[in-house]
């Protein structure tokens, strides 16, 4: 990716969802582990950002569209899609996603379910589009 002619990292935004690791009750552990998988996985050096917010969807997706405006060209969210009331995170990305990908969602349910997970398939992952993030 270049900007201005100069050579630049993609950026990545990793959005941890809990009011409790929001607040400091506990550790955020997901959003380091993906930091971590990312860093394993990717053939790229990127630039990777994290921020946690607590369970509502405002903050959600003020996160998003933030990550979204500052370049991020992906942004990894973890919690808040269960079936609980708190559970808001597919409510804030349909509500800053230009399109959703529902077949990402498909497919994180079944490898989880696939592993022995049995309340896979309560989870309501999904993926989409903020623009041009992914």
């Amino acid at each position: 990716i270049t900007y201005s002619g100069a050579a630049a990292k993609p950026k990545i935004g990793v959005l941890t969802v809990s009011d409790r690791a929001s607040t400091g009750i506990y550790e955020d552990l997901s959003g380091p582990m993906i930091v971590e998988v990312l860093r394993e996985f990717l053939l790229t050096e990127c630039d990777i950002v994290t921020r946690c917010v607590p369970d509502t969807v405002p903050l959600i997706a003020g996160a998003i569209r933030s990550f979204a405006s500052s370049g991020c060209c992906l942004v990894c969210t973890t919690g808040g899609t269960g079936p609980s009331v708190r559970d808001v995170t597919p409510e804030a990305m349909a509500e800053v996603c230009d399109k959703m990908y529902d077949g990402f969602g498909e497919q994180m349910r079944r490898v989880s379910l696939d592993q022995g997970v049995p309340t896979a398939i309560l989870s309501r992952q999904s993926a989409g589009s903020c623009g041009k993030t992914l």
